[in-house]
């Protein structure tokens, strides 16, 4: 899909946010898993595309659009988008290695453009174009994000990315999500409750799926229908502090900047597994080894903390941390990893955890506290409306052991050159070989254990 501009007429009744031109842009890329699995693999290319969880209880990250066509999208169970694609569909593991070196180009495209760049996730971020120096005019505007979309494209292969521009955060997030994909959206100063208004709640940011049905046992369904709620009215429903942020932002009333760079306030470690794990002593070396490299960033900044935080990924993608805070200061590897090894005690483990991480917060400069003051309780800290379905399993490296093939891995063999793996089972695996800058290659089932099939690195996509 090419490339246009949806831009409001100028003149209807704007925010109350301190911004006079639309002079932030938020990028986000689109369906970006996918889209990379499809540049990777020509044979993929405009076929239904699914990543995320393969096994029985997995969950979707990401569709490709021809997928969504069907019904895929995230955070649904991958069994029922097996039911609703057709034969035919690739159902992939996700390879974060290959993402994250494509978010990297697409990073330095950005800070090109501004030393303001603030990185939300793997896939999406806002410019401060004022900071750039940049021409705010509507024309200009335009201009520039038409060329941003189209050098993305050339440096990463064929990705592609919808942009919008605003006045604040939240309306260049909203414009990047209006005429997706690969969409560009400039909403004018002084236009942005006209398009706010037609909007269902959902489009703002706080709004998951508890929400919105609260909202909407009071007819609320619009922004505009939230915008007419008193702010008494609207914090007795949602809570004070969603409650407030939601009555600013049905007013277009967001002033947070964009922060290139914060002030660390936490140091953590946390390892993604090729696979579930299940064994415990293979999660508890795991924590000694996160504890260890946590203690040792600490030590060496002369910094400790009081929070000790254990994050899971669990085998289907919901995320979970759970928290202690102690009665004094640490650094030592040993005192974190036997705080952390009591948080892992109360997760629920049977199913598998895709990623495992310990950090410490409450940051301060060194001091000895007591050291045999009473410990506060753990603290659990609340679920997020919607779950992290973010799939993050790294790449075995390549000369590793390798237990078991997953759909998508990158190989390469002596004779038949680099593939992927399509599928595995009674001791064969199916490789197609090909790669982004091949045509459609030829499908080989090989041994499982064939020593000459060997895990890969991503394939490079520059010609």
């Amino acid at each position: 899909m090419g490339a246009s501009s949806r831009v409001g007429r100028s003149g209807g009744g704007g925010g109350t946010g301190v911004r006079r031109e639309p002079s932030i842009l938020h990028l986000d890329l689109d369906a970006f898993f996918a889209a990379v699995e499809q540049r990777d693999k020509p044979s993929l290319r405009g076929r239904p595309v699914v990543v995320g969880g393969t096994g029985g209880r997995g969950v979707v990250a990401t569709a490709s659009y021809e997928a969504r066509a069907f019904g895929a999208r995230s955070a649904m169970p991958t069994a029922e988008a097996r039911r609703l694609c057709p034969p035919g569909t690739a159902f992939l593991g996700g390879r974060f290695a290959a993402y994250r070196r494509t978010s990297e180009v697409v990073m330095a495209l950005l800070r090109d453009l501004s030393p303001l760049v603030e990185p939300v996730s793997i896939d999406e971020a806002y410019v401060d174009l004022a900071a750039g120096g940049h021409d705010l005019g509507i024309a200009g505007l335009t201009a520039m994000a038409t060329d941003l979309k189209a050098r993305l494209a050339a440096a990463t292969g064929g990705v592609t990315g919808s942009v919008g521009i605003g006045t604040s955060k939240s309306l260049a997030k909203i414009g990047s999500e209006l005429d997706k994909p690969d969409g560009l959206t400039v909403v004018p100063a002084g236009s942005e409750l006209e398009v706010l208004h037609p909007l269902p709640v959902r489009a703002l940011g706080g709004v998951g799926p508890v929400t919105a049905e609260r909202l909407a046992q009071i007819k609320v369904k619009t922004v505009g229908d939230l915008h007419r709620l008193s702010l008494v009215d609207l914090t007795s429903l949602v809570g004070q502090a969603n409650g407030a942020g939601l009555y600013r932002l049905a007013r277009a009333d967001d002033d947070r900047p964009v922060v290139a760079d914060r002030e660390a306030k936490s140091v953590s470690a946390e390892e993604t597994f090729a696979r579930d794990v299940t064994d415990p002593a293979r999660l508890a070396a795991e924590v000694d080894a996160l504890a260890t490299r946590v203690g040792v960033r600490l030590q060496r900044s002369g910094t400790s903390g009081r929070t000790v935080t254990l994050k899971v990924r669990r085998y289907d993608f919901s995320t979970l941390t759970r928290s202690q805070t102690l009665a004094h200061a640490v650094d030592d590897p040993r005192h974190i990893a036997e705080v952390a090894h009591r948080l892992l005690t109360a997760v629920d483990r049977s199913g598998g955890l895709r990623l495992l991480g310990v950090g410490v917060s409450g940051l301060s400069p060194y001091a000895q506290g007591d050291l045999f003051a009473t410990e506060a309780a753990p603290v659990v800290e609340p679920a997020a409306e919607e779950p992290d379905v973010e799939p993050v399993p790294d790449d075995p490296r390549p000369g590793a052991a390798v237990h078991a093939w997953y759909p998508g891995q990158d190989v390469v063999h002596p004779d038949h050159g680099a593939g992927w793996v399509w599928g595995s089972g009674l001791n064969r695996v199916t490789v197609r070989f090909e790669g982004p800058l091949t045509t459609p290659g030829p499908v080989r089932t090989l041994p499982a254990d064939d020593p000459a099939l060997q895990p890969a690195d991503p394939p490079d996509w520059t010609p």
